[in-house]
């Protein structure tokens, strides 16, 4: 354990951790004055050349990125045989703490912390750098929800190191991608199946996976299918679930091709349906659709890594003998019997039918795991590759390469080939879009346009796309329709039912509505309205203006008779209504019945509490007023002529 002052330069305050290879420390940096993060490494392995170029090779990972998102590294030093690196402190909490601390996290929250975390291996991927060793506990938040990720290096080599020799595989067993389980080289994909564990733990609390021992996650890692994170947790919503169990595919090249695509479909969910504010670099007109093996150094997704990434292997101590020698042969042939039970090797019955004879079957048509299970039975060993097919559905033998009936020895291989399902492409990005270059952006990647509907929209400009269904980044099968929804601008302003008002109190509607009332009034006879209610409007009731924008307006002249006679057989009377306050709006009408029979005098709909007094002209001695609200009598009087 490390004290007291390193390099007469950082003056170590209390040990804050430790991993399967070094001890971290808490340090103040006496020439900066500022706090900083010591890692040494344990002096057990200060001898060892191959544990010593393991920690150079953090270092060196770490110095060649730059990136907010991930711890930064400030100085290399050694205190006597201890190597140390010095790093950025952060004041926070890993992520597995805080998870155990609240249980649960909600979905934006999660999301907002896998985002940066997604930048972060973007940033690493971008520079030939996998991380290999993506779990809650190598992800930092500080107090103000910052997300930097750390331990980079140390963990892109120790999957090659035996797991006696280091506890950190035990502790990455729970987020480890099924090839790195069965000690195939990984690559970026296999740290976008470790961020897919980080997701579930975050939304449900718990991990995919658990066992009595790190070998038992590991099989189940190859072998199982992990549950829906609903089923452990109702509010995970869907469109992340399947983000999840895409993310964490058994097969790598079914996860996200990249941390950008895994990011760019989070942001769409982030934003358009868990309501996230945060920008996190997301531009409606981003384009989802780059090719991100251009973005990407060679080799990045290579099977065989070759010379990019030279093997450490960490040999056993030659001055342990005995029970330790014992052990390390126990576990390796443990960690072997492990690996081969999850492949589904029998070995014995493999041993005891080489030169029997079998009559190969026909598997054509079948489930893969029915048509494995009927040629294994007999014996034989099947090998599957697999391509797209329009019609036939995902995982069902399209053709054996062994024709049904051969007679062939033990042991023998068959090939299948299996249905990968349709050929399926990445939707694009359409915001900000015009119909006609959404047209020929989906064109070209042989997805067609379906129906464009059209709604408001007050960020995305007037003729321009503003959603779209399926959302960018989905995959779907070659000649799915895309629906678009174009902007018709901001919202603006509902232009108020006027008809049945009169001139004063249409004008102070409309003003009230940020409207204006158009100096040119005209004036139609009409059966139906006493003489100066509106009887006819533009722009009509319900359309959408823009503030200030100036409505027109038809005033009725009565009927067409009315002015031919005299204005001294008219009478007046008033009809108070009280408009009921039970918060909602309702329409009032005011029949007369008359000399002339029965007619409407004024109609129109009125904000709760409202009272009004409306005037009513009838010809002949008298008259009945009668008042209805939404279609109900309300009041009925009748009237006489002064």
């Amino acid at each position: 354990m490390l004290k007291g002052q390193l390099g007469n330069r950082y003056e170590i305050i209390e040990q804050i951790g430790s991993g399967g290879m070094a001890f971290v420390y808490k340090a103040k940096d006496i020439f900066l004055n500022r706090l900083v993060t010591i890692k040494a490494l344990r002096p057990e392995y200060t001898a060892d050349e191959n544990f010593l170029k393991l920690f150079r090779r953090e270092a060196q990972a770490v110095a060649s990125l730059s990136h907010p998102n991930i711890v930064a590294i400030y100085d290399v030093g050694q205190e006597g045989d201890i190597p140390y690196l010095v790093i950025e402190y952060i004041d926070g909490e890993d992520l597995k703490s805080k998870i155990e601390r609240e249980g649960k996290l909600d979905p934006k929250t999660a999301v907002e912390i896998a985002l940066q975390v997604l930048d972060a291996l973007e940033h690493a991927h971008r520079h030939g750098i996998i991380h290999r060793d993506i779990k809650t506990h190598n992800i930092l938040i500080s107090k103000n929800m910052e997300v930097k990720l750390t331990d980079f290096g140390i963990a892109r080599e120790t999957t090659s190191a035996t797991i006696t020799q280091t506890a950190a595989i035990t502790g990455s067993m729970h987020y480890i991608s099924p090839e790195q389980a069965r000690g195939e080289p990984a690559d970026a994909r296999s740290d976008i199946y470790s961020m897919g564990v980080v997701l579930y733990e975050m939304l449900t609390g718990t991990l995919p996976f658990q066992g009595e021992n790190p070998i038992a996650v590991a099989v189940k890692h190859i072998q199982e299918e992990p549950e829906p994170p609903s089923s452990r947790e109702k509010t995970v919503p869907p469109s992340l679930e399947r983000l999840i169990m895409k993310a964490m595919d058994k097969i790598p090249y079914k996860r996200f091709t990249s941390a950008e695509e895994m990011s760019l479909a989070l942001k769409d969910i982030y934003i358009n349906e868990l309501g996230g504010t945060k920008s996190f670099g997301f531009e409606p007109g981003q384009s989802y659709t780059d090719s991100y093996t251009e973005m990407y150094p060679e080799g990045i997704y290579d099977e065989d890594l070759g010379e990019e990434e030279e093997e450490i292997t960490i040999p056993p101590k030659a001055h342990h003998p005995g029970k330790e020698s014992r052990a390390l042969t126990v576990t390796a042939v443990l960690v072997a019997l492990a690996l081969l039970a999850a492949a589904g090797f029998a070995l014995s019955s493999f041993f005891g039918s080489a030169g029997k004879e079998v009559q190969v079957p026909n598997v054509v048509g079948m489930n893969l795991d029915e048509a494995k299970k009927t040629l294994e039975d007999l014996g034989l060993t099947v090998e599957v590759k697999r391509e797209n097919h329009p019609t036939i559905p995902e995982n069902t033998v399209i053709e054996q390469d062994i024709k049904p009936g051969v007679t062939v020895k033990l042991p023998q291989t068959i090939i299948l080939t299996v249905s990968s399902g349709p050929d399926l492409v990445t939707v694009p990005n359409l915001y900000n879009k015009s119909v006609d270059e959404a047209r020929d952006i989906l064109e070209k990647f042989g997805l067609n346009l379906a129906d464009v509907k059209e709604g408001y929209s007050d960020e995305v400009p007037e003729g321009f796309i503003y959603r779209q269904i399926p959302s960018p980044g989905e995959r779907v099968s070659k000649g799915t329709e895309v629906m678009v929804y174009v902007s018709l601008g901001p919202e603006g302003i509902r232009v108020p039912d006027l008809i049945g008002l009169t001139i004063e109190e249409a004008k102070a509607k409309l003003e009230q509505s940020g409207l204006s009332l158009n100096a040119n009034i005209q004036w139609e006879e009409s059966d139906r309205y006493e003489r100066g209610v509106v009887i006819d409007q533009n722009p009509k009731p319900g359309t959408s203006v823009k503030e200030n924008a100036s409505v027109s307006v038809t005033l009725s002249r009565g009927k067409e008779d009315d002015d031919d006679e005299d204005e001294d057989s008219w009478a007046s009377t008033t009809a108070e209504v009280s408009v009921p306050s039970d918060g909602r709006e309702h329409r009032v009408l005011v029949a007369v019945t008359d000399q002339r029979g029965t007619n409407n005098v004024y109609e129109s709909t009125h904000p709760p509490g409202t009272r009004l007094r409306i005037p009513v002209r009838f010809r002949g001695n008298q008259a009945v007023v009668k008042v209805y609200i939404d279609g109900s009598l309300v009041d009925e009087k009748t009237v006489s002529a002064r």
